[in-house]
């Protein structure tokens, strides 16, 4: 550690405080998830297989190559590595990513029922539509080629039967997104009890969308009418 970079040793800390954060809140359990920065243009720092995410020192995080052949690291990497270097790979913005199994957002990835849109503000701005991917195996070079299809429009995926990604150009706002999203679908869930969720008008959404450039956001397709306002109206 002391002939590392001070700039990866600063990422490595931080890695591990959001795994413990993760663990905290309950979006990972046992050794569920993964974590990963993108280090350079052809290196990325990663979570190891079979290891609590709030139990990690930095010294346990490997370093993988953009092809998964691992550079460093005295753990074997995540076999899971391959979803995050698809995704790396094809949206040259994200330069961390975030798997967790949010209980509130796998509920509906169990239930194979895709997220509503159009009811949270926050989730509008800061997320927009999260779609959901095919199930393969996790771990498989199918499973993460199931995420291709999104990259480029969404930051935000629903692992069908499994999960959640998040990506982002920082590690924190790609754990933020996972906090929303959980956060959001645990609402959603229990407005069921009172007479289920209430539709932002057309209006509303459209101010809504046309916000996200003041946080920094991308644009957003249905901005522009380029896909519909909502999704899912039946939930």
């Amino acid at each position: 550690m002391n002939s590392m970079h001070a700039g990866e040793s600063a990422l490595r800390e931080l890695i591990c405080e959001i795994g413990r954060r993760l663990y905290a809140r309950g979006l990972v359990a046992g050794n569920d998830g993964n974590l990963s920065i993108r280090l350079d243009a052809g290196r990325v720092l990663c979570t190891p297989t079979l290891m609590s995410k709030g139990f990690m020192s930095p010294d346990d995080l490997c370093i993988v190559d953009l092809a998964g052949e691992q550079l460093a690291g005295r753990r074997k990497l995540t076999s899971e590595i391959r979803l995050h270097l698809e995704i790396y790979r094809g949206d040259a913005a994200a330069g961390a990513v975030v798997h967790c199994h949010a209980p509130h957002a796998t509920a509906f990835a169990i239930a194979n029922e895709p997220i509503p849109s159009g009811i949270s503000p926050e989730m509008e701005v800061f997320i927009g539509q999260v779609p959901m991917s095919d199930y393969m195996t996790p771990g498989t070079a199918e499973f993460a080629a199931t995420i291709c299809p999104f990259l480029g429009t969404a930051n935000t995926v629903v692992l069908a039967n499994h999960g959640i990604v998040c990506w982002a150009a920082e590690l924190e706002r790609a754990y933020w997104q996972a906090e929303i999203l959980d956060q959001y679908c645990r609402m959603l869930i229990l407005s069921r009890l009172i007479g289920g969720p209430r539709r932002l008008a057309p209006e509303a959404m459209q101010a809504l969308l046309d916000a996200r450039g003041a946080y920094g956001m991308p644009p957003d397709a249905r901005a522009s009418g380029g896909a519909p306002l909502f999704q899912n109206l039946q939930f």
